[in-house]
């Protein structure tokens, strides 16, 4: 049987319109580091065509070397700034940082991961296949939400969430910002993205 973690996973699930408390079990990913504007091509747009193929190598391998097939989840990264209104009301995307992701199955190990990269190796474009790493992500208590539409309409649910819900329930900020993006914006109308919004949180010191 082929896994879906996007079934299978309750870190997977989100309703738009609705601020949800869950523990995030660690999970692990293909990861790879940038900074800067991701709809500006450079850097962001190479990580991308790094981390796919390593992706479905790794798929692949999984299938037909321990019979385990699986759907590669969709991409996911996690955002930051030194100053958070880069993504709230000043929307700087200049200022970003980031790190692109794929989840991986936890079967998949270090030893498969390094062959992978060397096997993709032998491909043309793959910029930043130096830079993947393969490595845990804990994130434990987070706040999650469904956004629906553009990327850029996103500011007010952050703010909200920002503002609002994490004061009112004694929470503050525990990790970095983290998107899952349920569409494939090459095929989606802007207005039917959807993309989980999660923030890591914790209760306020008292």
């Amino acid at each position: 049987m082929k896994v879906d973690f996007k079934k299978t996973l309750d870190s997977y699930r989100a309703r738009s319109g609705q601020f949800r408390l869950l523990e995030v079990p660690e999970l692990q990913y293909l990861m790879i580091d940038g900074h800067g504007d991701p709809n500006a091509g450079g850097e962001y747009a190479e990580a991308i065509a790094t981390i796919y193929p390593l992706a479905y190598t790794l798929k692949f391998t999984s299938k037909n070397d321990l019979n385990r097939d699986y759907v590669v989840p969709p991409l996911e990264a996690l955002w930051w700034a030194d100053d958070m209104t880069a993504f709230t009301s000043a929307r700087d995307k200049s200022a970003w940082d980031w790190t692109a992701m794929l989840l991986t199955p936890e079967w998949i190990t270090t030893e498969m991961f390094e062959a992978a990269v060397e096997k993709v190796a032998t491909k043309p474009d793959v910029p930043m296949l130096g830079a993947v790493r393969l490595e845990p992500l804990q994130e434990g208590t987070c706040v999650q939400t469904l956004h629906l539409g553009p990327y850029d309409d996103e500011a007010e649910t952050l703010a909200m969430l920002h503002s609002e819900f994490m004061p009112a329930n004694g929470l503050q900020f525990a990790g970095r910002h983290h998107e899952i993006y349920l569409s494939d914006p090459r095929r989606t109308a802007p207005e039917k993205l959807r993309t989980i919004l999660r923030q890591p949180v914790k209760q306020l010191e008292q």
